[in-house]
């Protein structure tokens, strides 16, 4: 993905979008994908990478070797009371943005890319704008149900709009729905390819095997929420199950506080660690049930995966996406979501018949892979090579 190369045959792609993960890695995946498909066919990529300096997608372009630049963005800070919208930070920010445009312009002219791929986040509305003016074919990816804001501020300018659920399709205008495709979500390829007996010898697990296993995760930095309602029922959950529980580093010692007063036979069962590294495919394999939060990315993994799942949706999500994104798989049985406050009896009630039930689990399992499209970078990658060839 060298961008310096002025060869004829290259595949030239701007991508935009970033700040969390939910916008990086589908984008990330789908590059990959790209150049594979690409050079099948002796065709090289040049990839630009248009983002924020603070955003995740900087640290990923870096590692990546993927070529690299900023404009200015302007961050709207939402809330419920429009009078709280017109902030003087708001108000800041969005005077940003014609400076945004103006250097997005430039970039997207001086770097003649063959289509401009935006996932989302507020750093996508410059270039998306750009690619406009340009008149050069933009695809906008949406990972969540319900488009985000950068992606309803750029779903008129797009000439193909990837849509990761079919429930999306109702909720577009209808003046837009006529290049909507559903894609999927890509998912990161060496998820799909675990295994449960790497992951046991991996961590050094000592579980009982006649049990199920669960794996609680809140993200790399963890969740207070999940750990304090899982940490309250560990006796009552290590009785049903084995646990790998990814607890984020804050919150290792206070967990391990607790697992000190286990009893050994229960303690064998547990399994804390603050972060899962490569091993996570294999635990996913390993796992038989999931308790997250639900994010538009962990939702792409597990329904690919096809693994039932407890949801905590992260309240403070932007546009509460991780509710409607749990509510949306719990309708039709691939999943329970927990909403609002969660005390440990709700988690029992949720989790107790689905360990108690492999029946259960299984419908479940179904229900979730009903919903998931592992080849989900494979059809973005072809709707990006369609809209670039007009």
């Amino acid at each position: 993905m060298n961008s310096a190369s002025q060869s004829p045959a290259a595949f030239r792609l701007i991508v935009t979008g970033g700040g969390t993960g939910g916008h990086t890695y589908p984008a990330l995946t789908a590059i990959r994908t790209l150049q594979a498909r690409l050079a099948a066919d002796g065709r090289p990529l040049d990839v630009l990478w248009i983002g924020t300096a603070e955003g995740l997608e900087a640290r990923v372009t870096s590692a990546e070797g993927i070529a690299f630049t900023t404009v200015a963005t302007g961050k709207i800070r939402r809330s419920s009371n429009p009078l709280k919208m017109v902030s003087p930070a708001n108000v800041r920010d969005m005077a940003r943005v014609p400076l945004g445009v103006a250097q997005a312009r430039k970039a997207v002219a001086g770097f003649r890319p063959d289509v401009v791929l935006a996932t989302g986040g507020y750093v996508a509305v410059p270039t998306g704008l750009a690619a406009r003016m340009c008149k050069v074919p933009l695809v906008l990816h949406e990972q969540t149900v319900r488009l985000g804001l950068a992606n309803r501020k750029l779903a008129g300018s797009a000439t193909r709009i990837a849509l990761s659920s079919e429930s999306s399709l109702p909720l577009l205008p209808q003046s837009v729905r006529s290049a909507a495709v559903v894609t999927g979500n890509p998912v990161r390829p060496e998820v799909l390819s675990g295994q449960p007996d790497k992951a046991v010898t991996a961590l050094g697990l000592q579980f009982e095997r006649r049990l199920p296993t669960v794996y609680v995760t809140g993200g790399a930095q963890g969740s207070q929420q999940i750990n304090d309602v899982v940490g309250g029922e560990l006796p009552w959950l290590l009785e049903r199950a084995n646990v790998v529980h990814q607890c984020g580093p804050a919150h290792r010692e206070t967990l391990s506080a607790r697992a000190a007063g286990l009893p050994a036979a229960l303690a064998a069962r547990y399994y804390l660690t603050p972060f899962v590294g490569p091993e996570l495919p294999d635990v996913l394999a390993l796992a038989d049930l999931v308790i997250s939060r639900s994010g538009a990315g962990t939702l792409a993994e597990l329904t690919a995966l096809g693994k039932p799942a407890v949801f905590l949706p992260l309240a403070s999500a932007a546009g509460n996406e991780q509710a409607h994104n749990a509510a949306h798989l719990e309708e039709s049985g691939a999943a329970v979501a927990l909403l609002g406050e969660v005390t440990g009896r709700h988690l029992r009630d949720a989790v107790g018949p689905l360990l108690e039930d492999p029946v259960r689990r299984k419908a479940m399992a179904a229900a979730a892979r009903s919903h998931g499209r592992p080849d989900a970078a494979a059809r973005l990658v072809d709707v990006l090579l369609s809209a670039a060839s007009g």
